[in-house]
């Protein structure tokens, strides 16, 4: 079976790249990898070479960020691991991370395949965190018989820099949605107060990962674990940022990923807008296959697919005048930076 190169679908989050996921698992080619980053925990992205023990322990412990998500009053619907089923072998306090979404994305029977996986991932030697991570996805390619792997996890534009040294050959997806929207799901989303939490945190700390384009990643990888160690997880999730603020982190997010956007050769890049894909979505989920490979073309794929995006009209359009202003205001510079109307 011919392999082709893979895919990085990168976002802030909040914008529909969950969709995208979603219509990509419907294809038979196509091994669908989805928030494979989320719940692994933020040294997940910054290792160094570990064993085939150490990194069995990143997919199968639960670190603390994951701790606090899961006390969360509303459960993030990205975790797609069964916890309401009677038969369901673990629950919030001991689920492992991988089992959260990626596998349960995969297979319905993904408690066996996280058994299957196990020694697999065990017996590895020792080598760097990107062969280690290759070797994970190569050996579900293989096991699900796919062609390539298109891994998506929400708010990767982030960590861009660090995905792209991990996969320098993977080309990339950037799924966008209109600031004002993502920003008011946002603050509706616990991992989000978690991030504008950790966010201040940090920055007085001394440490500003959004601020430029160089990887300041480590650092933070280090201090934010510490930080949800010493702090009341119920109190963060429910801490109250003016929604201003999360369009502001996603407006910095937006200039930051676009820099880096520009730097790589057009070819290897598909802009993908959320509104044009819930609007003409044959159109854009046949470009989005042919920029992963031409051969990938399949009617049958496109019909069934092309059924899951749904018109949804602007939510921001409901808030009154003084908080549109303000979100617009927050948001302004990633709107101009992505052709929106501000």
């Amino acid at each position: 079976m011919e392999q082709i190169a893979p895919v990085l679908v990168l976002s802030t989050g909040r914008c529909g790249s969950t969709m995208i996921s979603d219509v990509l698992n419907l294809h038979p080619e196509v091994l669908s990898l989805s928030e494979v980053f989320s719940f692994l925990g933020p040294r997940a992205l910054f290792r160094n070479r570990l064993s085939g023990r150490a990194m069995w322990a990143l997919c199968s412990r639960q670190n603390p960020g994951l701790q606090v998500l899961l006390s969360a009053d509303r459960m993030p619907s990205e975790i797609l691991y069964p916890f309401d089923d009677p038969h369901a072998r673990y629950t919030t306090r001991d689920v492992p991370p991988i089992l959260c979404a990626m596998l349960p994305h995969l297979t319905a029977h993904h408690e066996s395949l996280y058994d299957e996986l196990e020694p697999v991932v065990r017996a590895r030697p020792r080598a760097n965190l990107a062969d280690q991570y290759r070797h994970l996805f190569g050996w579900l390619r293989e096991r699900f018989q796919r062609r390539v792997w298109v891994e998506r996890t929400g708010g990767s534009l982030a960590y861009m820099p660090r995905l792209r040294s991990l996969f320098p050959e993977a080309r990339v997806v950037h799924v966008y949605r209109d600031g004002r929207d993502t920003a008011l799901s946002m603050s509706r989303h616990p991992a989000f107060q978690i991030t504008l939490a950790t966010l201040d945190r940090l920055q007085r700390l001394g440490v500003r990962p959004l601020e430029s384009t160089a990887e300041a990643g480590p650092v933070g990888s280090l201090l934010a674990p510490l930080f949800l160690t010493l702090v009341n997880p119920a109190r963060m999730i429910r801490r109250e940022f003016d929604l201003a603020a999360y369009g502001d982190l996603w407006s910095r997010v937006i200039l930051r990923g676009q820099k880096l956007l520009a730097a790589m050769p057009p070819e290897r890049v598909l802009e993908l807008r959320y509104e044009d894909v819930v609007e003409r979505p044959h159109e854009k989920l046949r470009q989005l296959a042919a920029f992963i490979d031409p051969s990938l073309s399949d009617d049958a794929w496109l019909r069934e697919a092309a059924r899951l995006p749904r018109p949804n009209p602007p939510k921001y359009l409901s808030l009154d005048p003084e908080t549109q202003r303000r979100l617009t205001e927050a948001c302004a510079p990633g709107l101009e930076a992505l052709g929106y109307e501000a």
